[in-house]
């Protein structure tokens, strides 16, 4: 089953993390994140709100629905939601985005090297954005 309409679409989890739990859900969210790529999302992202920190949106873009239902309903999934079970408030609710308009500004990578323009061969740029519009370093 694909999302609405059979297109790709962005998968928004909220988590609210439980009194002075806000740092250990970060980093489990960190570290099960990018396992949703090994399910098949083209991008992931997490974020945590400034004005509550608690708040977080962990985000993945898949291209079926079935890919995101398996990484939901994997080990990695049930090893989180169980082990900090009570670091959070329940229930999530989850839902599939359409995306109806994007854009943004080109940013120039900036190259590293060493200082002799040819970046020190090893073909690398840092700071290029990812599919959810997130500012990486390579």
């Amino acid at each position: 089953m694909a999302g609405a309409g059979g297109k790709p679409g962005l998968v928004i989890i909220p988590w609210y993390a439980t009194g002075f739990k806000g740092d250990a859900i970060e980093a489990a969210l960190n570290e099960v994140a990018p396992i949703a790529l090994r399910y098949g999302a083209g991008s992931y992202a997490v974020y945590r709100a400034r004005d509550d920190r608690y708040k977080f949106q962990q985000l993945a873009y898949f291209d079926r629905h079935l890919d995101w239902e398996r990484y939901w309903e994997g080990p990695e999934m049930i090893e989180l939601r169980t082990r900090y079970s009570g670091a959070y408030q329940v229930p999530v609710l989850y839902g599939w985005w359409d995306l109806t308009v994007s854009g943004g500004l080109a940013e120039e990578p900036v190259a590293i090297g060493n200082g002799q323009g040819n970046g020190g061969g090893n073909g690398l740029t840092n700071g290029h954005t990812n599919g959810v519009g997130v500012r990486e370093q390579v």
